[in-house]
């Protein structure tokens, strides 16, 4: 009988969810676990652009661009505070997008 060896990367893989599982799981189980999840969760969707820093409000009126971005309201969608045709230079209704 032939001993079989398990493949390393799929076991590996498998590994590494259940411990991503678990670690998440147990530190979502305390509220400043879950708290610093939150917190960490909304870094990421910032961070990678999908998620805005600031969501535009009453009274925003930015320079251009590079004025909105500093300010984490990017991108600026037609009717939000703020929005300016000038300031969508493809017309298509967003302004300031991620480059």
């Amino acid at each position: 009988m032939r001993n079989r060896a398990l493949p390393i990367l799929p076991t590996l893989l498998g590994a590494a969810v259940l411990g991503v599982t678990l670690g998440l799981g147990s530190a979502a189980t305390s509220p400043s676990g879950q708290s610093a999840l939150a917190d960490q969760a909304q870094q990421l969707a910032v961070s990678s652009g999908w998620k805005r820093q600031r969501e535009p409000q009453a009274g925003d009126a930015w320079g251009g661009c590079n004025d909105a971005r500093s300010a984490g309201t990017f991108p600026i969608y037609r009717d939000e505070p703020g929005y300016r045709e000038d300031m969508d230079g493809d017309g298509d209704g967003i302004a300031c997008e991620a480059h």
